[in-house]
């Protein structure tokens, strides 16, 4: 295959079959994604952005996607994904782990291998950065720092779609009716005309003033071709009258996760409440389809009204830029944060104020 390199480290596992690692930057042939996906059966929480579909997205373009499997033989037992962004080379975001190991196995040896990869894919990159569910000691024995994140509101959704809506504030489940007396309508977008309506919602979104928006305005060839409806995506869209006004967009694996990916909504439109409607259709449409876990990308406040737990994320990065600039940064930010705390409450809050800080 082309843009593949072969396994170069073989590490031991305590066994009798070797763990190595195989390097990709190209959709697997026909044997190693039956493998591949094989793999996929055997973890906690299989997602979208660790199939081998994670090389079709439109994301990536000029990002060299690629990915590292951890393998026992022609078995693969673990994979990470990532992308080159400039000098960073980043396997995942804060809300969106990308690593998974096959949980029927010891995870060292596993994580090593990935480790050891992913060190050899970013030869030349000065910060990397991986996101995880798990702890990942491994990681750290190889120079990477750790750091827990906040993490995501995540809700269970094998308890069903009605325990989870009883189990909601009052106040929620009143929005949700609310939305509906108000005239709000959710479906699936299902052709062209859909994303191109919701397109006009995504620019007008783009310039609100409500507040900033730091992704950069994709054009609409762009994004038609990363919103269309896949067999790892779905776009639900909120009409009011007809019209569509707010919109969500969900990627998943099958029988796995489901992740909360991207949102877009008209201002003068919220008093009716079109975000609540379509958070919740699309919880109900996740129950009715068999998945494990919703992620829901985040844990800011409107997130964490919708139940569920919020299950930390584990950062771990290699700085290699000079005087480790990024690392140096957070220290002094922590400082600062650290400081604030132990201030005593009134000048924490005028602190607070003056700084611009919730």
């Amino acid at each position: 295959m082309t843009g593949t390199v072969m396994p170069t480290h073989t590490l031991s596992t305590g066994g009798e079959t070797p763990t190595t690692f195989l390097i990709l930057r190209e959709f697997p042939n026909s044997e190693l994604e039956r493998s591949w996906r094989e793999c996929l059966t055997r973890v906690e929480l299989p997602a979208h952005y660790n199939a081998p579909e994670y090389f079709l997205s439109p994301f990536w373009q000029g990002k060299r996607p690629f990915a590292i499997l951890a393998l026992q033989g022609s078995r693969v037992v673990g994979i990470l994904t990532g992308i080159h962004d400039g000098k960073d080379l980043n396997c995942g975001l804060q809300s969106r782990p990308q690593i998974c190991i096959d949980k029927t196995l010891e995870q060292a040896a596993v994580e090593q291998a990935l480790a050891k990869g992913l060190l050899e894919e970013a030869d030349g990159e000065s910060l990397l950065n991986v996101y995880s569910w798990m702890l990942l000691e491994s990681f750290q024995g190889l120079g990477f720092r750790h750091r827990q994140l906040e993490g995501n509101v995540v809700l269970d959704l094998t308890i069903g779609a009605e325990r989870l809506f009883n189990g909601l504030h009052r106040n929620r489940r009143r929005d949700v009716r609310l939305a509906i007396r108000n005239g709000m309508e959710v479906s699936e977008a299902s052709n062209q005309e859909d994303l191109l309506e919701y397109y006009d919602v995504y620019v007008k979104w783009h310039q609100t003033e409500r507040k900033k928006i730091v992704s950069e305005l994709r054009p609409l060839e762009s994004f038609l071709q990363e919103r269309a409806v896949t067999d790892n995506s779905r776009l639900f869209v909120a009409r009011y009258k007809g019209t569509i006004v707010a919109g969500i967009t969900v990627r998943f694996f099958p029988g796995g996760l489901v992740q909360y990916a991207s949102n877009c909504s008209l201002d003068e439109f919220m008093r009716l409440l079109p975000n609540d409607l379509l958070v919740w259709k699309m919880v109900e449409w996740a129950c009715s389809n068999g998945f494990q876990k919703l992620s829901m990308g985040g844990a800011h406040r409107f997130l964490k009204k919708w139940g569920g737990t919020v299950v930390p994320i584990h950062r771990y990065r290699i700085d290699r830029t000079w005087l480790r600039r990024f690392d140096l940064r957070e220290a002094i930010l922590d400082f600062g944060r650290d400081s604030l705390h132990r201030m005593p409450t009134p000048i924490e809050k005028t602190v607070r104020r003056i700084l611009g800080k919730n």
